[in-house]
């Protein structure tokens, strides 16, 4: 099912960070006096009302200025705003209605997404303050007062926030169509992979919109089975800022993953791994979709001796973390081995899919136990009593034990690969979540 997202925009310094902490509980967004502080988009899961959505925090907008970093900031909170389904647009009462607040407000206004609009460091509890009713002059419906730095208002702002969420609408796999997200750094190649991946097989249903605003997804039908590409790509430089140039893609990635079964991580062989291909894998591996390393632009490496597989060796050990995700070698350009990448997208497509019976799955669970004893902590020993997989997509596993806080994942990860020494399950990875067992003894 995919998540409304919601960015967080507003002038500089009225509070945005302290906001994102506070819907999201932690402090993992810099929150500082000083204007630009958050310069790049940070993004996160919250929770409201049993429903989850993606928070923006959005570096702040200053609506005309030459220096370069503001432009860079003033473009990715656009991105946002074409990527939300529900802006939240925040002012300070303690600076009051400003030339710039009305200038975001046009803004936002052409955005054509629903708006909230919220007051900032509104700190006393009870009725609002008189300067809070100017901020209706923005046209933008009801003025939300808050106080991010003492959470007060925080539930009313969330209430009016989840009220303009998309209807709950649960993804449909009626015709057994494989979603395939093509995700990577900015001119890895994603664009031509899908046009090669449409192109080659003349047996186009039709191209339709996504579900995704910044992407287009088209339909596939091959020897392979029912498809759909979605294309990420897109995004074009439209300023001299190199340095953050590569962020922007980031949560048009975090949209797509959100709604795909397959992930194809596109790597550009001839400029190397990159940490934004990294932050980029993981993504895929934390939203536990099923995922395929695709070096793209193998035809223009020089290759000698060992190329190959020194290649593989990198992407394993950068990718530590997802060494259950197949490798291939790909050009876009040509269609180099783009036929094996449908196979081996409907692999681990079935492989995510596949469910274990509780049986087959405890006798697997108590020889390995035998193998290696489960680990103890003064004394006591971890005891798994029985265990079941609960769901598919990434496959997951419930383990009832006596006690959880004696497991360790140094175990889990012991029988993960004891799971995929007698399974497979290629390409997709596996979660587990322990409960302890009422009545166990120890």
């Amino acid at each position: 099912m995919s998540k409304p997202v919601v960015a967080i925009v507003g002038r500089p310094n009225v509070g945005k960070s302290s906001l994102f902490n506070a819907l999201y509980g932690e402090r993992i967004s810099i929150v500082h006096d000083t204007p630009g502080v958050t310069r790049d988009r940070i993004y996160a899961t919250a929770k409201w009302r049993e429903r989850e959505f993606v928070m923006i925090d959005t570096g702040g907008i200053e609506p005309v200025t030459d220096d370069v970093i503001l432009k860079g900031m003033r473009l990715q909170a656009e991105i946002a705003m074409e990527t939300a389904d529900v802006i939240l647009f925040m002012c300070d009462i303690k600076a009051g209605l400003t030339s710039a607040d009305e200038e975001i407000a046009v803004m936002l206004r052409k955005a054509k997404r629903p708006v909230v609009v919220c007051v900032n460091k509104v700190d006393n509890i009870g009725a609002p303050p008189a300067e809070i009713y100017e901020f209706y002059n923005l046209g933008l419906g009801d003025v939300v007062p808050i106080s991010a730095a003492h959470r007060l208002g925080i539930g009313d702002l969330l209430d009016a926030v989840f009220d303009n969420f998309p209807p709950m609408a649960e993804d449909e796999h009626d015709d057994g169509r494989i979603r395939v997200a093509l995700i990577g750094r900015p001119n890895a190649g994603k664009s031509s992979l899908t046009n090669k991946m449409v192109g080659a097989d003349r047996a186009i249903v039709s191209d339709i919109a996504g579900t995704t605003r910044d992407a287009v997804d088209s339909e596939v039908e091959n020897e392979f089975g029912k498809f759909t590409i979605v294309d990420t790509a897109g995004m074009r430089k439209k300023s001299r800022i190199e340095d953050v140039i590569e962020k922007y893609s980031m949560v048009r990635a975090l949209s797509a993953i959100d709604h795909a079964d397959v992930c194809v991580i596109l790597i550009d062989a001839t400029v190397g791994i990159t940490e934004q291909d990294t932050r980029v894998a993981g993504l895929a591996h934390d939203s536990g979709k099923a995922s395929i390393f695709a070096i793209n632009k193998w035809d223009l490496v020089e290759k000698e001796t060992g190329t190959l597989e020194a290649m593989k060796k990198m992407v394993r050990e950068r990718f530590a973390f997802m060494d259950y995700a197949p490798i291939l070698f790909i050009s876009a350009k040509t269609g180099q081995r783009v036929d094996k990448l449908f196979a081996k997208i409907t692999e681990v497509y079935e492989q995510a899919c596949r469910r274990l019976t509780t049986g087959v799955f405890n006798d697997m669970l108590n020889e390995a136990v035998a193998m290696v004893p489960t680990p103890q902590d003064k004394g006591r020993h971890l005891k798994i009593y029985y265990g079941t997989q609960v769901a598919t997509n990434p496959p997951t596993f419930a383990l009832f034990v006596n006690d959880k806080e004696l497991s360790h994942f140094s175990y889990e990860r012991y029988l993960e690969n004891q799971i995929r020494k007698n399974f497979g399950f290629e390409g997709t990875p596996i979660r587990f979540f322990l409960r302890n067992k009422k009545g166990g003894d120890d």
